[in-house]
């Protein structure tokens, strides 16, 4: 990573067509990423939507995008991985 440059925890809120075929209603959602920048975490959230509910993007809105403070988060996976401060190898 550069100087300077921080990873952050966002928590990003929207809706989505999570059953396109079947249901058409737009269900809510909220994830909690880890990013550099807003723009980076809104791709990441599209991304994994996309890749775990084979959803296009057209199928998805992000209503907003926060930051957080990491302890904050929902997601067990995003806290944990801020306790890491260093990787060792022996």
């Amino acid at each position: 990573m550069g100087m300077g440059r921080e990873v952050k925890v966002f928590r990003v809120l929207g809706v989505a067509m999570f059953s396109p075929d079947r249901v058409r209603e737009w269900q809510h959602f909220e994830v909690d990423v880890r990013a550099l920048t807003k723009e980076q975490a809104i791709e990441k959230v599209l991304s994994d939507l996309g890749s775990r509910h084979k959803l296009k993007r057209y199928h998805i809105r992000i209503l907003e995008v926060k930051e957080i403070r990491p302890e904050e988060s929902k997601s067990k996976y995003v806290r944990d991985l801020e306790t890491i401060r260093g990787w060792y190898i022996e």
